[in-house]
């Protein structure tokens, strides 16, 4: 994988090691109201489970928010570094020192939403893990940051920070990435605040030349195995 050695430089590969449990029981908080992202992420889950009996695993759920979004339908399972409320369906585990697991469970989709910027040189291997988990049909559906955007931010935590075309090509050689889009086009870096902006974001499921690579703040990816 590309990781750490694109934008952001080989010293940003500690902050996979020091932004632990500590650091991400609080910063989960912030994530309990359902942001602009996750309410896309759940109309795009939604679409694909249909109305049939779909497992959904959450791989980096925080406060498991997007469980409150899916229909019913939608089996909801969660992993995260850390977990208020451990239970039958959410487990606490550290996925750069374990692998992506469920006990023996396959799912019909695996979401890794905000996810991979905090994976450090582990990308690969976690890719990797994420498509056993899948089923025979299974969809994965990710995010991941543009940091070619014209006004990018890059967080602290981040520990993998590269391009996207990097980021495009590691996940190819792991699923078929069947399709790609923005989260949200926005002049500004970070997700839309106003509330026409978010309508018309929300629908958007279209790559803009040119546009896109510098006002394209993250993109969805929609995989199936290989």
């Amino acid at each position: 994988m590309s990781s750490s050695a694109g934008i952001g430089g080989p010293a940003r590969e500690s902050a996979a090691d020091i932004y632990k449990r500590d650091f991400w029981i609080k910063e989960n908080q912030k994530h309990i109201l359902a942001h602009y992202r996750l309410q896309k992420s759940a109309r795009i889950i939604n679409a694909i489970a249909g109305r049939e009996e779909r497992d959904l695993l959450d791989v980096g759920c925080g406060p498991a928010t997007l469980m409150r979004l899916v229909r019913p339908n939608i089996h909801y399972y969660g992993i995260d570094i850390a977990i208020h409320n451990p239970g039958s369906n959410l487990v606490e585990a550290d996925i750069l020192k374990e692998p992506i697991r469920f006990a023996d469970k396959r799912f019909d989709i695996v979401a890794a939403l905000g996810l991979f910027e905090y994976v450090g040189t582990c990308q690969a291997q976690k890719f990797s893990e994420i498509a056993e988990l899948l089923g025979e049909r299974g969809r994965f559906v990710l995010t991941y940051t543009n940091f070619g955007h014209r006004d990018k931010h890059i967080f602290e935590a981040f520990s993998n920070v590269q391009s996207f075309d990097d980021f495009r090509r590691s996940l190819a050689r792991h699923f078929i990435i069947d399709r790609y889009f923005p989260t949200s086009y926005n002049w500004h870096g970070g997700q839309p605040a106003r509330p026409l902006l978010k309508v018309a974001n929300m629908h958007v499921k279209a790559n803009i030349p040119l546009v896109g690579p510098k006002l394209a703040v993250e993109y969805f990816f929609i995989c199936t195995r290989r």
